[in-house]
């Protein structure tokens, strides 16, 4: 009758059970998640920013070094490493710090155009050292002119490659907010319909149990049968069993009633009858041999009579067990 599939109780606990075990595992999952892109961001960050600090490190002690004519390069040295490696992390990435390599197209266009800015600026480096070293003054100056002029420009591209991580980052704080939100939400509207699943399950138990109660009292002659509609198919098998039961013994109530009405009927009949032939038989002037024709009659007609009585006393103990099964079963 019903085009629509019916779903047992335990299949709706259980889903009920591993959609808010899965909700809770994926929640702790993505915060560890965030835990953890927030501590890689905020290292990117770090290296983007230090590159800026690292280039205007270099240039400073180039120009300390051209007017000093020192030839100690260590500071210069150490600078060139940790720019170097810093550029090569953002760019390619470093599984051992779990840094990812340029994230965006963008991002990777912006770190290929430092990195050719910055292997001529390290080559003029280079022969800077090379030049104070030895003491050649026309390449020393002209090294430094170009150091002077590109560190502007490089200094520029590194502002650009950290407003573009800085921008990436945003963007994808706002979509784990979002994420936030939308788990938040889920997780509300699920506990929503949870209460909603179980709040069913409790009414359609409790009309078992009303019904089971009015079954025990006995207070009303025919039973009305349980009507459930979209429920579980516990609840459905069970209605469908009592309700078997409860037409069952409505049926066979509904017939004992009948034929005692129809017995009591019969015998008021059979008693007018008997006085009206009394009657007759009174009024004819051969009553005597009348009487005597007819006794077998009146014997058969009160032997009918017993009869039907009799019946009416078995019906009356027919229904009477019949209240006694029925509150047996209840009390079952």
């Amino acid at each position: 009758e019903h085009n629509m599939k019916i779903v047992s109780v335990s299949t709706k606990i259980k889903v009920i059970g591993l959609l808010l075990i899965s909700s809770i595992f994926i929640v702790i999952g993505v915060t560890l998640l965030l835990n953890q892109k927030n501590v890689t961001d905020a290292l990117i960050i770090n290296i983007a920013g230090k590159q800026r600090m690292l280039s205007q490190q270099m240039t400073k002690n180039i120009f300390y070094l051209y007017q000093n004519k020192n030839e100690t390069f260590l500071e210069l040295d150490k600078a060139q490493d940790q720019f170097k490696y810093g550029l090569d992390v953002l760019s390619k990435g470093d599984e051992l710090l779990n840094i990812p390599s340029a994230p965006t197209k963008e991002l990777a266009m912006q770190l290929s155009k430092v990195k050719v800015i910055w292997q001529t600026f390290e080559t003029n480096i280079q022969e800077f050292k090379h030049s104070l070293v030895g003491n050649d003054l026309s390449t020393l100056q002209r090294n430094f002119i170009y150091i002077k002029k590109t560190n502007n420009e490089l200094l520029e591209e590194v502002d650009r490659v950290v407003t573009l991580y800085s921008r990436y980052i945003e963007e994808k704080n706002d979509f784990i907010k979002k994420f936030q939100y939308s788990a938040f939400g889920f997780m509300f509207f699920f506990a929503l319909y949870s209460l909603i699943q179980l709040k069913q399950i409790e009414e359609h138990a409790r009309e078992f149990m009303n019904k089971y109660k009015q079954i025990s009292t006995n207070e009303i002659d025919t039973l009305e049968p349980i009507s459930i509609e979209n429920s579980e198919q516990e609840f459905v098998e069970m209605a469908n069993d009592v309700n078997c039961f409860i037409n069952k013994v409505n049926n066979v109530m509904d017939y004992s009633k009948s034929a005692l009405e129809q017995s009591e009927i019969a015998s008021k009949k059979l008693e007018s009858l008997t006085c009206e032939f009394g009657d007759i038989i009174d009024e004819l002037e051969n009553k005597g041999e009348v009487l005597s024709n007819i006794d077998k009659s009146e014997d058969i007609a009160i032997e009918t009579s017993e009869n039907l009585l009799r019946t009416t006393k078995q019906l009356n103990e027919l229904k009477s067990q019949l209240d006694q099964l029925l509150v047996n079963c209840k009390n079952t």
